[in-house]
Parts: C-alpha cells; structure tokens; sequence
C-alpha cells in the first residue's frame, strides 16, 4: 500500500512538475544526456554573490522517474550552497521521492543532481 503511494507521488510529479520552466534570468546552464534511455535535461541556475541558489528552472524529456527526481532536486536545491548540493547523492534522491529505486534507474533519478552539481564545479 505504501509503495503504492510513492509510486503515484512519482507519477504526479511526472504529470505535473515543479520548476519545469527555463530561467529568462539565469547565470549559467547545462544539458545532461542519458544514452541508455533517452533522457535529456537542460538545467539552468542563479547563483547568488555567495554562491546560494536563487533560482533554477529545468526542460527535456525522460521518463517518470527522471522527472520525478528533476523536480523534487531542483526544489531541494532552493536557497542551498554549493557545497550542499555537492554532497547530495542517490540517497539524498531516495528521501526526496520517499522510495528508493531501482539499480538500473539510477542514472535516470540522478540525472538532474549530476547536471545541478556540474553547474556548481563550473561557477
């Protein structure tokens, strides 16, 4: 019965998700690419002068999965620093969704985290 309820906490997000709009007022940007299963994500983030998040926006295409944990990431990631953000990993995506997936969509639930953080090495 739980599992049922993630499951559609993940489908909802998919239907509807958060921050899925590209920034006008940004910083910098990235796109990150799955080959496996096609996933495809352009991420783009304002840092403040200190190095905080101030606004993030993400747009692609991937499956429930990778948009489920696109859109819990980039709201976890409001207000964070940098050095937060690098510390988050697949267990931080586990507690974001309230379930853990499986090993094979690994890639798929980290594939904004690791856009988020290649933003974060670069500015």
């Amino acid at each position: 019965m739980i599992e049922d309820l993630y499951k559609e906490t993940i489908l909802e997000l998919n239907r509807h998700p958060l921050n899925k709009n590209l920034l006008d007022d940004f910083g910098i940007e990235t796109r990150e690419f799955n080959p496996v299963c096609g996933d495809d994500i352009t991420v783009r983030i304002k840092f403040d002068k200190v190095g905080n998040v101030i606004g993030i926006g993400h747009q692609g295409v991937g499956c429930a999965i990778s948009t489920a944990a696109a859109s819990v990431v980039t709201e976890a990631v409001k207000g964070r620093s940098k050095n937060e953000i690098m510390n988050m990993d697949i267990q931080t995506i586990y507690r974001l969704l309230g379930t853990e997936i499986i090993a094979t969509r690994h890639q798929c639930a980290l594939l904004a985290l690791k856009a988020i953080q290649t933003l974060c090495r670069s500015n």
